[in-house]
């Protein structure tokens, strides 16, 4: 099944949210378990809960060996010292992840991949991470990525 209409929902999740999360950027988040959306979700108003969060928890149990479609790569730390979103995929049992953007932010900035990986989860990167930038840095911009 093509990865693309998936991402595309999760693009579109993000963009709904554009404005409400501050100081966190927007991200939408889509499991899918062969070939059927079981949980969805977008970074929720005030930046929490996260967009991943709110996928997970609409997906339950049937998160298990879903693939993952988030607009940004998920956090590896947390300010507030809850467990990250790459921790809860891990946890949740994801079987795959695929992510549109690349994450600048201290929260991310590459460990949230590494960290799935290291779990055994397979990452792809990079599909649709124009179209996604534009959902994800509506009102946010990174440090690394302002000025830009």
């Amino acid at each position: 099944m093509p990865d693309e209409p998936f991402m595309r929902r999760a693009i579109a999740l993000a963009q709904a949210q554009l404005g409400r999360t501050a100081e966190n950027p927007a991200v939408g988040c889509v499991l899918v378990k062969d070939g059927v959306v079981v949980g969805e979700g977008a970074t929720g108003d005030g930046g929490r809960p996260h967009g991943e969060e709110v996928a997970l928890a609409a997906a339950g149990s049937a998160a298990r060996g879903a693939t993952a479609y988030v607009t940004l790569e998920p956090c590896a730390h947390r300010s507030t010292g809850a467990a990250s979103c790459s921790e809860r995929l891990v946890a949740a049992g994801v079987a795959r992840v695929v992510v549109a953007a690349a994450d600048a932010s201290a929260y991310a900035a590459g460990e949230g991949a590494r960290r799935l990986r290291a779990a055994g989860v397979p990452v792809e990167e990079g599909l649709l991470g124009d179209a996604a930038a534009a959902a994800l840095y509506g009102d946010y911009r990174p440090a690394a990525r302002r000025g830009g």
